[in-house]
């Protein structure tokens, strides 16, 4: 019997129930809610870290209590992958910005951190698609999840990269 509370977590309090596109809602309302912690209600960076952290730990033993009994051992309803994948780029970008960056500065950021992580999310580039074809477990279903959000981390490292090159060369 799965516990109320594991399958609550994994859905991301049912919002991985949803039939069209559950990643990508999961997805959009990890960054509505890491903007309003960090951009709204200015948490501190300690105390979110450490909330994720419980995340990320219960979401292993969550996800495994959920498909212990099922044959797919990565069903779409479980979410809590895309709210911890989503919140590596954010909660890095938001530690590497401090109060350096304006509203609309972060909320075009936020977009962009958003758009790269379900490219790759759905994609799965290697070696995302490793993880999520051959581990069949929980550290599986969000450990492709946890690289595809270093993936976006990375591709905003070049792209920052590029973009100071290019200044240099042109202005």
């Amino acid at each position: 019997m799965i516990n109320k509370f594991d399958t609550l977590f994994v859905t991301f309090f049912g919002l991985g129930k949803i039939k069209f596109a559950p990643g990508t809602f999961a997805s959009f309302i990890t960054t509505l809610i890491i903007f309003f912690y960090f951009q709204v209600a200015n948490y501190s960076h300690e105390l979110i870290i450490l909330i994720f952290t419980f995340i990320f730990f219960y979401s292993l033993v969550g996800i495994n209590n959920y498909i212990k009994y099922s044959k797919n051992k990565d069903p779409k309803e479980v979410v809590i992958d895309e709210v911890i994948g989503q919140f590596i780029p954010l909660y890095l970008y938001e530690i590497s910005h401090g109060l350096d960056k304006g509203g609309n500065e972060a909320i075009f950021n936020y977009f962009y951190i958003f758009l790269l992580f379900r490219f790759f999310d759905i994609k799965k580039p290697f070696p995302i698609n490793y993880f999520d074809k051959n581990l069949k477990n929980s550290f599986g279903v969000v450990f492709d999840d946890i690289i595809a959000g270093l993936y976006v981390v990375l591709t905003l490292i070049i792209f920052m990269i590029i973009k100071t090159k290019l200044a240099m060369y042109f202005f």
